[in-house]
């Protein structure tokens, strides 16, 4: 997946250009930066310029519109937002695709934005192409391998990762069973039983990265991504799932941004106070418990810090966090970006003539 320019990038270098000019001679000073709000500046231009960079992209493309997977989650709603201002209603469709462990806001908050900017949009249910592939039985047999009270007729489940910030560089999964909204237990999972999980979990990524595109054939419109850079950063998206598309447009958007983007855009504020999720289980899972394991406004301020390589001490002070801490997370940031790699990555190719 490859993004094109860097507005978050442009905007932090104007900024320690102006800290350099003002310390000429001298060792830069960097006490004034302040990370949320390097972050949260000139929301409105780059709306503007996510809107342009959707245009060339469709033109360039020679298409007539936009298909976007509407899941009721703040990213998709942006960037169908987005959509409607440059190209019109009359040229995005929405869908929305729902399964049988969806939760059932998604399909109604996707319907909401969908209505409320006049798009045409359709549901189509992918529970039929899981349920085919045996998708359900092969995580049921795993979650009741783990969890022998394991009831699905009583118990939804979520897969949790421990709290970074509490519990350092373990990365020990494990299953929550939740009955009448309350966790009543919780279960380690098998490093193999895990990643079969992950797989037979992306394959609904994938399903409905196989509709969108029918559609989007069908209509002659190019497929938009909704990936942020925060989980563009840390491989969070599914290969040939929702990294699949034609175009990203809020790729180069930290998550905090995309929040500022909604508020500007007035989204419609029950999706914004929505916690994101990949909602792929029985209880709706919030990427901080399971993906990130730590607050959003803190990771996205690690991140920036180090993509910026700002000072240990302006980590700190944004943060609030130790510089012990700060540490630990960046390497654990680092293995990740190492362990994800072949996501982000095109598929290599051999050339004859090397």
């Amino acid at each position: 997946m490859q993004i094109v320019g860097s507005s978050v990038e442009k905007t932090t270098e104007s900024h320690v250009r102006a800290l350099s000019k003002k310390g000429a001679g001298k060792q830069i000073d960097y006490s004034d930066v302040l990370i949320l709000n390097e972050l949260n500046r000139d929301i409105g231009e780059l709306a503007k310029n996510i809107r342009g960079f959707i245009r060339d992209q469709v033109t360039g493309f020679k298409k007539k519109g936009v298909v976007l997977g509407v899941s009721g989650g703040i990213d998709s709603a942006v960037a169908l937002t987005l959509c409607v201002q440059e190209f019109g209603k009359e040229n995005v469709y929405g869908l929305l695709l729902p399964e049988k462990e969806s939760a059932p806001s998604s399909k109604t908050l996707g319907a909401e934005i969908c209505e409320s900017l006049g798009v045409q949009y359709e549901e189509v249910p992918i529970s039929p192409i899981i349920e085919a592939l045996g998708i359900y039985d092969k995580k049921e047999q795993i979650i009741k391998k783990t969890c022998p009270e394991y009831d699905p007729k009583i118990h939804k489940t979520s897969l949790v990762l421990p709290d970074f910030l509490n519990q350092g560089l373990l990365n020990v999964p494990y299953i929550r069973l939740i009955k009448d909204g309350e966790t009543i237990s919780r279960y380690r999972l098998k490093a193999n039983d895990y990643l079969e999980l992950i797989g037979l979990q992306n394959v609904k990524q994938r399903s409905r990265m196989i509709v969108q595109y029918m559609y989007a054939e069908k209509l002659n419109y190019v497929v938009c991504g909704t990936t942020n850079k925060t989980e563009l950063v840390l491989g969070q998206f599914v290969k040939y799932g929702d990294g699949g598309v034609d175009l990203e447009p809020l790729a180069d958007c930290y998550k905090t941004q995309i929040y500022a983007l909604a508020k500007y855009l007035e989204v419609n504020e029950e999706i914004i106070k929505r916690p994101p999720s990949a909602d792929t289980w029985s209880h709706y899972t919030s990427d901080e418990e399971f993906y990130w394991r730590m607050p959003i406004y803190i990771m996205d301020q690690l991140l920036y810090a180090q993509e910026h390589k700002l000072p240990l001490e302006v980590a700190e002070r944004n943060t609030g966090l130790p510089g012990d801490i700060i540490e630990k997370a960046w390497r654990h940031i680092d293995r990740i970006r190492d362990t994800t790699e072949y996501v982000r990555s095109a598929p290599p190719v051999y050339y004859l003539d090397r």
